[in-house]
């Protein structure tokens, strides 16, 4: 099988490993929610690994770059509806400490190839 260069950045599978984590926990949210937070979290969470991998297939670092901030802001966002539905009694405290966990990890390979790319010149033009 053929794979694609993103499946090789460890920042996407951890993006990637998040969004299957949500997915999993938010099929137990009550039924009501489904098109309420259900619906705004798998958009979040899966906002980031797909902003990686249409940055990741740009030419110049300055894109690539634009989708990896989008990819932090959607999972700012993931982490706020997480919150939400903590706060709201749909996820245990167990659950929302293991999936905030892999925000951060997701959130530190994120930043650090912000940061690479920032530091290289890459192409810009």
């Amino acid at each position: 099988m053929i794979k694609n260069k993103f499946e090789g950045l460890e920042v996407w599978k951890e993006a990637h490993k998040l969004a299957i984590m949500v997915y999993k926990i938010t099929k137990d949210f009550p039924f009501d929610e489904r098109f309420r937070l259900v619906s705004q979290i798998c958009r979040s969470v899966t906002s980031i690994p797909a902003n990686i991998v249409e940055g990741n297939a740009r030419v110049h670092s300055s894109e690539y770059l634009q989708f990896l901030n989008v990819a932090r802001g959607s999972l700012e966002e993931t982490r706020y509806h997480l919150l939400l539905a903590k706060d709201l009694g749909y996820l245990p405290d167990s659950e929302y400490e293991k999936l905030i966990l892999q925000c951060n990890i997701a959130g530190n390979l994120l930043g650090g190839l912000i940061k690479y790319l920032r530091s290289h010149k890459l192409p810009t033009s």
